[in-house]
């Protein structure tokens, strides 16, 4: 989810950000991955059924067992595929000869994009950490929330070490910046109840960088101007 975004930022960068992880399954299994995705796109939840998953892939609802054990072990090698990109791009990252502030608004950026091209992809994280079994939170944990605070605390540390960034908690700015990614899309429907907000859009999104471009990395940084600040 933190796939790179941020155009101004593109011409620095080494090479092309690699492309999606494949499920590293056989057809079968890729088949109904591919379902589950397209049906919780498609219906803006992670509410669908295993009928609904085999019909649309064409593939009999018993081989859902057979592949993943159960519909949860579905959902949760959907995540793992969709996460194990997401990881390949913050290696991808970390290693650019860029500042760490320009690697912390493209992380920023690749957020919510991530969360936007895949609107199921932060109610599903909630579902197997709080909802399913503590084996798929322990999963979710190993393949996602672990590697995604490590690399915020390195990214965090590099941009102390160069004098960019305060020092700061990789605790406290993992909470606030994925809290806060996650709230644009998950408190969206009670926001449009309470005060009539509209969905989340292209605009949206790009607002949204900018806010917590402003909010989360300029109260990090040192100076605004040696970083590159455009806010």
């Amino acid at each position: 989810m933190i796939g790179l975004s941020a155009p101004r930022m593109t011409p620095n960068l080494t090479s092309s950000p690699p492309g999606r992880a494949t499920a590293g399954r056989n057809p079968t299994a890729d088949k109904l991955l591919l379902a589950a995705n397209e049906l919780m796109i498609a219906g803006n939840s992670i509410e669908v059924s295993l009928s609904e998953i085999a019909q649309r892939s064409g593939v009999n609802a018993a081989l859902v067992k057979y592949h993943f054990g159960n519909k949860d072990g579905l959902l949760l090698a959907l995540l793992a595929r969709d996460a194990a990109t997401e990881m390949t791009n913050l290696d991808y990252l970390m290693a650019q000869p860029i500042s760490a502030a320009a690697k912390l608004r493209l992380h920023i950026a690749g957020i919510i994009k991530a969360y936007y091209q895949f609107p199921y992809m932060n109610r599903l994280i909630h579902y197997l950490l709080h909802e399913s079994s503590s084996e798929s939170a322990d999963e979710v944990s190993k393949f996602f929330v672990g590697p995604l605070l490590d690399f915020q605390r390195r990214l965090l540390d590099e941009g102390y070490v160069a004098g960019e960034f305060r020092k700061v908690d990789p605790v406290m700015f993992y909470t606030s910046l994925i809290g806060a990614c996650d709230n644009l899309f998950f408190s969206r429907h009670a926001m449009s109840r309470a005060i009539g907000v509209g969905p989340v859009t292209d605009e949206v999104c790009r607002d949204y960088v900018a806010h917590l471009e402003a909010m989360i990395l300029h109260g990090m940084l040192i100076n605004h101007k040696k970083a590159g600040s455009t806010v």
